[in-house]
């Protein structure tokens, strides 16, 4: 494909959200819309909508759980019920395995009275799996949604046609490049129509991803909307600790406590085993979620969460955008996330449709400086509290800190600044069971038919 033009202005727009009906979709679109419950667009469902029914390049930024799912969705098969054919309409390119499971789930209801025929094509499944997926790729669906290495090793067996593709589109792109599939986005837009549609959906809009867009679009129109704080009902606190003092403060947080759900997350997948052991060490019923996972058993450990068979999950950023779990009462970070907007997605799994929850955040001395700049973020500074006594005295907080934070060395002193005693045990049941919220709309369950009034995600 040639290389793009330059995409029109991308100052951040602030569209207001809007009734379905109001929205240049096919009846048979708004039907299935209709029967799920949902009544109104987000703002950015709202925004990208018209402009992807009239076939135009996109690149919509918003960050999780405001509709991108249905902003792609929805146009795209109102494009399809209208303009027909028997080839393979769009392929929708996702990072993991669960995003591309939710997304053909959300076509299933959106497209329920369209007719429209899905599948998701993912790593881990068996030999069977693989051969339904030949299947569909060669005898036509009208939406093919995918994990990049999967469709890679379908196209190495020469039989997958894209050369009628009407749309491709990019979901999580951001998220994409950060797990190192550009090489293979790159090979399978080879493979497409150059004169197809191509939208690209992403949280952040790092230099990568305008220059991934630079590539791969023609004049796109960007709407942006602008990262919400987070949720007034997230209550944000943190503790400054040394390395090897942090799965002793985790357990403290979450032994003998009365929580039902509760999220952890590591930045490092090799970590998230260990922090389960130690957990489950000291008896408490916790289960883990990484990319090291076979399908079979990350599809089975999220079932057993959301039905509250485990009570903690350690997971990596694979559940921190687009994976629906209800009623989460307590977000921990185990380590700081290294990109400031990943903390909002972290802690916007919990506090969710106007309920509380809590996010606590361990910091060791060389986090300080990026913690900073997380608080910089969200507008406000997040409280440290004291390590508890019987675990010895943590280092102080400093944002301007530039040692290296190993061990017991660096940090020194007393406790966070700004802690003060308050609720020295952690904070883990100062918001009681009543934290969670609800599902997120739409795109990142679809098919649920027994929602009602919302705007579909």
């Amino acid at each position: 494909m040639e290389e793009s033009k330059s995409p029109e202005a991308e100052t951040s727009e602030k569209p207001q959200g809007c009734p379905f009906e109001e929205l240049p979709l096919d009846e048979t679109i708004l039907d299935g819309l209709s029967s799920m419950g949902f009544k109104d667009a987000t703002p950015i469902q709202a925004a990208a909508i018209p402009h992807i029914v009239e076939g135009r390049d996109l690149i919509g930024v918003a960050q999780t759980g405001t509709g991108k799912t249905a902003a792609f969705v929805l146009p795209t098969m109102h494009n399809i019920v209208r303009n027909g054919g028997d080839h393979v309409k769009a392929l929708i390119i996702t990072p993991t395995r669960e995003l591309a499971m939710q997304i053909d789930q959300a076509i299933e209801g959106f497209g329920y009275y369209a007719g429209i025929s899905s599948v998701a094509i993912y790593g881990g499944g068996s030999g069977q799996d693989f051969d339904r997926e030949k299947k569909a790729l060669t005898t036509g669906v009208d939406i093919v949604i995918v994990t990049p290495g999967r469709l890679i090793s379908h196209l190495n067996l020469g039989y997958v046609d894209f050369s009628k593709l009407d749309v491709l589109i990019l979901d999580e792109a951001d998220r994409m490049l950060d797990m190192g599939f550009l090489g293979d986005i790159n090979r399978i837009a080879e493979h497409c129509s150059p004169e197809r549609q191509t939208l690209l959906f992403s949280a952040t809009m790092p230099q990568r991803i305008h220059d991934l867009a630079s590539k791969m679009l023609n004049n796109p129109k960007t709407i942006q909307i602008a990262l919400s704080k987070p949720a007034e009902g997230v209550i944000q606190v943190a503790y400054p600790v040394h390395e090897d003092t942090k799965p002793q403060l985790l357990v403290h947080l979450l032994k003998d406590r009365d929580l039902k759900s509760v999220l952890v997350f590591s930045s490092r997948k090799r970590s998230v085993n260990i922090i389960a052991r130690s957990l489950k060490k000291a008896g408490v019923n916790v289960g883990t979620i990484s990319s090291d996972l076979e399908q079979k058993d990350r599809e089975e450990t999220l079932r057993n969460f959301r039905n509250r068979k485990i009570t903690v999950l350690v997971a990596t950023d694979v559940v921190s955008r687009g994976i629906d779990i209800d009623d989460i009462e307590l977000v921990i970070n185990y380590d700081v996330p290294p990109n400031e907007e990943d903390y909002v997605h972290r802690i916007g799994r919990t506090a969710r449709a106007s309920k509380s929850g809590m996010a606590i955040t361990l910091i060791k001395p060389d986090e300080f400086r990026t913690f900073s700049k997380i608080e910089q973020l969200i507008g406000s500074e997040v409280r440290k509290l004291p390590m508890p006594s019987e675990l010895g005295e943590g280092p102080t907080y400093d944002p301007n800190y530039r040692g290296s934070g190993r061990g017991r060395h660096g940090g020194g002193g007393r406790h966070g600044g700004g802690g003060g005693r308050r609720n020295s045990g952690g904070g883990g049941r100062r918001n009681g069971s009543g934290s969670g919220g609800n599902r997120s709309r739409g795109g990142g369950g679809g098919g649920d038919r027994n929602r009602r009034g919302g705007s579909a995600q």
